[in-house]
């Protein structure tokens, strides 16, 4: 059973091309664009990737989408400012015994090892030009690897998680966030990340208090900056906590609106 590497774009071009080059040791890789006006669609077919356009559903649906474009049940998924690193492709081979011939390692079959229906690891997020080794930036698990007809991507349309259907086992080896947007870019997105947070809580018939609105930020920056050691990755550190916790006051302060506001 190759694996199959998944990605989701849209005007990626600045950071896909060292993404590709990180999961080349799968068999294949798959990229579901959604109208990329970049040289985003390029630099995917040079890459030997074939690229699928589609338009946008949310990050769960599109995500899922995608694992159902691959031609094996094994999939990675990984987004364009990924990067796996050469520790963590030793330990997706060492899971994915290879024969000869095979994209993994003694590189046509690799069959995953064990009653895993999935692997986790942990994500080493980049955040104003250092990599984050406490806090709540690391370690980041994500659940990445995994046989699509036991494990699936959910439906929500932010903070989108794989649902497995069975045991989940954890690998070594770091994936490596190489995020370059700026702080402004990275609050915007923070900004419209909790409206859509807010939005789904709503949906989901859950009620905001002004406790909700003073405790949460203060419990969150407790827990990551003192309890998970978020104080030693620096003035980085601080400010990414600080963003969380923005990001928890702007939902519960959104939910709040809403409440006063509808009838």
């Amino acid at each position: 059973m190759p694996l199959t590497a998944v990605l989701i774009t849209l005007n990626a071009a600045d950071r896909l091309e060292d993404c590709l080059a990180s999961v080349a040791f799968c068999a294949e890789i798959v990229v579901v664009d959604s109208g990329s006006d970049d040289a985003t669609v390029a630099i995917a077919e040079r890459h030997g990737a074939r690229v699928i356009r589609s338009e946008w559903r949310g990050f769960g649906p599109q995500k899922q989408f995608a694992v159902e474009q691959a031609s094996h049940d094994w999939v990675l998924c990984i987004d364009a400012d990924e990067r796996v690193s050469e520790r963590l492709r030793e330990s997706i081979c060492a899971v994915l015994p290879a024969t000869e011939g095979s994209p993994c390692g003694a590189p046509a079959r690799c069959v995953p090892a064990g009653t895993f229906a999935a692997y986790r690891f942990p994500r080493c997020n980049k955040f104003m030009g250092r990599y984050l080794k406490h806090g709540e930036g690391y370690p980041d698990w994500c659940l990445r690897l995994f046989d699509r007809r036991r494990a699936r991507w959910s439906d929500d349309p932010v903070h989108e998680k794989v649902v497995a259907g069975g045991e989940i086992g954890s690998l070594a080896g770091d994936l490596l966030h190489e995020s370059a947007e700026s702080l402004d870019t990275y609050l915007a997105k923070q900004n419209r990340y909790s409206t859509i947070a807010a939005e789904a809580a709503l949906a989901q018939g859950r009620r905001a208090t002004p406790a909700h609105l003073l405790l949460s930020p203060l419990l969150r920056f407790a827990k990551f900056y003192f309890f998970r050691l978020g104080l030693l990755d620096g003035l980085p550190g601080l400010v990414h906590i600080l963003v969380g916790c923005g990001a928890s006051f702007a939902k519960y302060a959104k939910m709040l609106a809403f409440q006063r506001n509808s009838p």
